[in-house]
């Protein structure tokens, strides 16, 4: 029982030497990390902010770094979206860094990236611009991307679009116009308002500031007397020519269209 106890000991103070010489070499100034290699194609993180976390952050050697900690900081930086840190043998320390790829406007606080994801930073681009409760960012997202296809080959393009706090779609198109489209199948009143958009309101000679895409065979214009009158001729000819094809209300001032 002795010789068992002291074999025992024996191997828990060989255990802790070893424990303690490794402490001692691993934290010894003999294996200090000398190289940061920053990667990403980065258009917005600057060197002045890779070198301040660099010296404010990152404490310790190669192996004593704490890489959660040296990650959470680079992601604090207002354009960075996800960060992978990694140690190369000996001394370099690898950061790729991938930022958000902004998309739009989120109101007057925040910018949407191409995932429809909000974050907060500045930016001087010309941007679309989204507003709506802050967890439908990323059906916004979708949306836009799928009306910006479908209104290119007509030369429009979404430039603003607002969700209510019923799921109801606006959106302000390039040229001012405004088209309501509501809670439902808002792929499929678009698709219908861009089939004949061409015949109808593309040949308007002032253009109509809103549309609502509502109705279950068509849409409704905004465009008054006043406008046509400003138009002159043109604007009364080409008003007289829809109305055959699709319908005036002269009352409301709406051109009623049948998709």
């Amino acid at each position: 029982m002795t010789l068992w106890l002291a074999n025992m000991l024996y191997a828990l103070s060989g255990v802790l030497l070893l424990y303690v010489v490794l402490f001692l070499v691993v934290h010894l100034p003999v294996f200090p990390l000398r190289k940061v290699d920053v990667q990403g194609d980065l258009q917005h993180v600057n060197r002045e902010q890779v070198q301040f976390i660099v010296a404010r952050e990152m404490k310790g050697n190669f192996f004593t770094l704490d890489l959660n900690r040296t990650r959470a900081a680079f992601e604090k930086l207002p354009w960075v979206r996800n960060v992978n840190v990694r140690r190369r043998w000996p001394d370099k320390l690898e950061v790729a860094i991938e930022e958000h790829a902004v998309l739009a406007r989120w109101g007057s606080s925040a910018l949407v990236n191409t995932r429809g994801e909000l974050f907060r930073a500045a930016s001087n681009a010309v941007l679309p611009e989204f507003s709506g409760p802050e967890d439908a960012a990323e059906e916004m997202t979708r949306n836009y991307e799928e009306f910006r296809r479908m209104l290119k080959p007509l030369n429009l393009k979404p430039v603003r679009m607002s969700l209510s706090d019923r799921r109801a779609l606006q959106v302000r198109l390039n040229t001012g116009l405004v088209l309501e489209l509501g809670r439902d199948k808002v792929r499929e009143r678009l698709e219908k308002f861009s089939g004949v958009y061409p015949q109808t309101l593309a040949k308007l000679a002032q253009p109509a500031s809103y549309a609502d895409l509502r109705y279950p065979n068509g849409f409704a214009v905004h465009y008054t007397e006043a406008v046509e009158k400003k138009a002159g001729p043109a604007g009364k000819a080409v008003r007289e020519s829809l109305k055959k094809k699709i319908g005036w209300r002269r009352d409301v001032g709406y051109l009623a269209a049948a998709a």
